[in-house]
């Protein structure tokens, strides 16, 4: 059987299709419950688990992260995304402010973009020399596996957009003033640069999927798909179990009767103006958008 350049064979193809709301948002809580269970198993055995998202800008990336950790504990599961590194940090070993990140017993860390970083925009945008590239590709391996011998579960997943939904990502973000801080000029660059990227990522490939830490795939034209897809591969990669809590069953005590409390009058205090209620009277009334803007009309109206 032929295989695609993703390594799965034509018959069993991923096909970029809609997922319908109902059934993403029911398979979403159902894998985010066995993300739950797993991070229970990570405390209860001490396990370490780190996860590596790599791909093109807009590729998706960030919103899995999100969902993945919305009902995990921040003690347990922590996001890394690092700035560029300062001057000294330039004069460390790579990899050496990773490593300050790595998870101890109990943790789950996952990278928003990660030591990667070397072989994908610091060698398109010439921020590493060719030397510091190779040297990369060479201790890389090495370095994973060191990290996998002793113990940590390493997992990496490249999350792969075609270059027409890029595109179209990026111009959504232009009007939008709510993620316009995601559109850098090192996102600017890589619609320029999209072959470069692609000779950068196929050249990493080579060196860095082994059979020690391989990558993984992630198809993101849809990002509910890639969202169920990414979570469930994880989740079927780590050998947890349920663990059964010894614990007596967590019960509300009864509240005690009244020892004379009276609570202080609203007046006495400095309380948040109520902008939810206005919001709401103001829809009701007017049906505007509830913008700061559209309040401001509508306190001048009543007034």
């Amino acid at each position: 059987m032929k295989q695609s350049e993703h390594g799965i064979s034509e018959a069993d193809e991923i096909k970029v299709q809609k997922i319908p709301n109902k059934v993403y948002e029911a398979e979403l809580y159902r894998l985010q419950g066995e993300l739950g269970k797993l991070q229970t198993w990570v405390k209860a055995t001490g396990a370490r688990i780190v996860v590596i998202f790599e791909g093109r800008d807009a590729a998706g990336k960030g919103g899995t992260i999100k969902r993945m950790t919305e009902y995990l504990s921040p003690r347990v599961a922590r996001i890394v995304a690092l700035p560029k590194p300062t001057e000294r940090q330039e004069t460390q070993w790579y990899f050496q402010r990773y490593i300050e990140h790595l998870p101890a017993a109990g943790e789950i860390v996952l990278f928003d973009r990660s030591w990667y970083n070397r072989a994908g925009v610091e060698k398109v945008m010439g921020f590493a020399r060719p030397d510091q590239v190779q040297l990369f590709m060479r201790q890389c391996p090495i370095f994973e596996q060191m990290l996998v011998e002793d113990g940590i579960y390493l997992r990496k997943y490249w999350f792969s957009v075609s270059d027409k939904v890029q595109y179209k990502r990026f111009k959504s973000r232009l009007g939008d003033p709510l993620r316009q801080w995601k559109l850098s000029p090192m996102d600017l660059e890589s619609i320029t640069r999209w072959e470069d990227y692609s000779r950068a990522k196929d050249d990493m490939m080579v060196h860095t999927d082994t059979s020690v830490a391989p990558w993984h795939h992630v198809l993101s034209d849809s990002k509910k798909q890639a969202r169920l897809n990414m979570i469930h591969h994880f989740l079927e990669s780590i050998p947890y179990t349920e663990i059964q809590s010894d614990a007596e069953p967590i019960q509300l005590p009864p509240r005690p009767n009244s020892s004379g409390y009276v609570r202080p009058s609203v007046a006495v205090s400095k309380y948040v103006p109520d902008f939810a209620g206005e919001a709401a009277r103001m829809h009701k009334k007017k049906k505007l958008e509830g913008t700061e803007e559209d309040l401001k009309k509508y306190r001048d109206n009543e007034n």
